[in-house]
């Protein structure tokens, strides 16, 4: 660790640093899905109608809105959120299908362009994205993009500490546990505590190796079924 003039420790300098340009693609594909930014008349209807296939809203439990009674009510949702920029949402397209079809939805949120941070959130899996290729290769797609096209130095993973999927899938992609924040937010009128995570630019190279050799064609059966599952570095 350096020390500055005075012999107090300091952070390492980062030469020709400048701040990273905020994310801006409208498309990103891969080979089992897409990420499209979210729109209502693209995307609500069939995003509704895979979201109904939970029918008894476990999948919302730990987010700060849901589940939509109606699509009337959740095309509202969709209308409030898919013009921002922070958080910025993207509708997940199964293009591993024969009618491709958005089956998912989740956002860069807390972006960070002066210091390369940006976190991924807002992610909801309806039963036809769960435990399915695209659904690991969509947030492959964004790290990609994050760290490869943009510059990135850290992506970042929160969620409800008592969310043993979302921290196990965390686990799964490559994120590090960092710590909890106690008492950090209020959600339908519970506590949250936070569970941290991330993964820094200089993990991505092994992390995405892990993610190409995952996601080969041939690590799957013909019925869709891994081989040899994502391991953790």
């Amino acid at each position: 660790m350096p020390d500055n003039e005075l012999g107090q420790p300091v952070g390492q300098l980062l030469p020709g640093w400048v701040p990273r340009p905020a994310p801006s693609a409208p498309v990103l594909k891969g080979r089992y899905c897409r990420l499209e930014r979210l729109e209502t008349s693209r995307h609500a209807e069939e995003l509704f109608e895979a979201d109904r296939r939970d029918t008894t809203g476990e999948s919302w439990t730990y987010l700060p809105y849901g589940p939509f009674g109606t699509l009337a009510d959740y095309r509202r949702w969709v209308e409030s959120v898919q013009d921002g920029e922070d958080p910025r949402f993207y509708a997940i397209v199964s293009t591993d299908r024969k009618e491709p079809r958005a089956v998912g939805v989740l956002s860069l949120l807390r972006i960070q362009p002066e210091s390369g941070v940006i976190e991924v959130g807002h992610v909801h899996y309806s039963p036809l994205l769960q435990r399915q290729r695209a659904a690991t290769e969509a947030q492959y797609l964004l790290a990609a993009y994050l760290f490869e096209e943009l510059g990135y130095r850290r992506f970042e993973w929160k969620c409800d500490a008592l969310n043993a999927a979302s921290r196990a899938a965390a686990q799964r992609l490559g994120f590090s546990y960092e710590g909890t924040f106690r008492q950090a937010v209020v959600v339908k009128g519970r506590n949250r505590d936070t569970a941290w995570y991330s993964m820094i630019d200089s993990e991505w190279p092994v992390i995405r190796e892990r993610f190409d050799a995952w996601l080969r064609p041939e690590n799957f059966t013909e019925d869709g079924r891994q081989r040899s599952p994502l391991r953790p570095a």
